[in-house]
């Protein structure tokens, strides 16, 4: 194999394949990265760590022999990084090596042969729709803060995507750790209906969303099967990540969103936050609670710590019904109003022991519960 390619479009695609390589591997060749150069004049990259696969082609600045071979991606990432700008950067290889220069610089990596490279196998994905690329990203903002870290619950280490006929046909998106739950709903894409339910999981959400920054005003085209999903961003010359899916059942989550929470708090999401955050800055990991009491338009916020003594602070709200006290978890609290854009957040309330909605209003796509913790 022999190509030449230009170092920035070397590099921004390293950048994209590169993450999805672990940097411990029992297995050599999944630290590297395929590089396949074809008669075309384009040079295809590709990465996996056999439950996730990045594939991005690029055009080649010229493609003297075509080929393919793999070789370390942090190694190679990290000579491109160090590379002069606007360099261009040749690849040649012969014995189980692979020569790369750029104007004075030279190296020589050993490399791997390209048939022991695993490839995930697709196989059928019937299901196929388009999202714009900013609604998705939308999506998994409003979501992934939700998902579970929790090993032993497994099934809780993704975001879950599920179609529905309620009133109008949605898609919808869910993630929860037992402690919140977030959902954003949006109108189903053409093409979606029948699919079936599916969760993403946590590494392939965090890939994906790395991707979308650089495509946020494109399509992306998803394909899924029950077992594996196929994200193509920026057609032809793009980048396609594919990943097997999460085996397992998802909870049925909409028990846990309340219903007839009777006690309506609206304040301003920014002093909340703010409030909360300031608090909550005497709070241990024992003591991670904060208690808000609720009276006429105020909400009285207040942590005790036994190390660190106590802290509260008033903000003003707009609250009619009767006096309660509750205590949240502060850091998830934080997190739920983080991304809340608008200017007002509603909680619907019920008691100190039942889940709190939170919400921006009845018409945001993005909706929260939350448990409450002992004060």
């Amino acid at each position: 194999m022999k190509a030449t390619i230009e170092r920035a479009t070397l590099l921004r695609c390293l950048s994209h394949v590169q993450s999805v390589v672990e940097r411990r591997n029992t297995i050599p060749i999944l630290s590297n990265v395929l590089i396949e150069a074809s008669t075309g004049g384009a040079v295809k990259l590709m990465a996996t760590d056999l439950d996730l696969q990045v594939v991005e082609t690029v055009p080649a600045v010229t493609v003297d022999s075509p080929g393919a071979i793999t070789v370390s991606a942090h190694l190679l990432f990290d000579i491109a990084r160090k590379l002069p700008d606007g360099s261009q950067v040749s690849f040649e290889t012969a014995d189980n090596r692979m020569t790369v220069k750029a104007g004075r610089s030279r190296f020589q990596l050993p490399t791997l042969p390209r048939d022991d490279f695993p490839v995930i196998v697709e196989g059928d994905l019937p299901t196929s729709f388009e999202i714009p690329a900013a609604t998705l990203a939308q999506l998994i903002d409003r979501t992934r803060f939700a998902i579970s870290t929790e090993e032993t619950r497994y099934y809780l280490n993704g975001i879950f995507l599920h179609v529905s006929d309620e009133d109008q046909p949605t898609l919808k998106a869910a993630a929860t750790d037992g402690h919140r739950l977030a959902r954003f709903t949006l109108p189903r894409p053409d093409g979606a209906e029948g699919m079936p339910d599916v969760i993403v999981p946590r590494k392939c959400v965090a890939e994906l969303r790395k991707l979308l920054e650089e495509a946020l005003d494109k399509n992306v085209e998803i394909d899924l099967s029950a077992s594996k999903i196929r994200f193509t961003l920026g057609g032809e010359n793009g980048v396609v990540l594919t990943s097997k899916l999460i085996d397992g059942t998802f909870p049925d989550y909409s028990r846990v969103i309340p219903t007839g929470n009777d006690k309506l708090l609206r304040l301003d999401p920014r002093s909340f936050f703010e409030g909360v955050d300031r608090v909550a800055t005497i709070a241990t990991e024992k003591t991670r609670a904060v208690k808000m009491a609720l009276d006429d338009d105020r909400v009285t916020l207040s942590v005790t710590s036994p190390d660190n003594g106590t802290a509260a602070e008033e903000i003003a709200a707009d609250y009619k019904s009767n006096g309660i006290e509750i205590g949240f978890n502060a850091n998830y609290l934080k997190d739920i109003l983080s991304q809340i854009d608008g200017d007002t957040v509603e909680l619907h309330l019920a008691d100190a022991g039942a889940p709190t909605l939170i919400r921006q209003d009845e018409k945001s796509p993005a909706l929260y519960v939350l448990m409450p913790m002992r004060v």
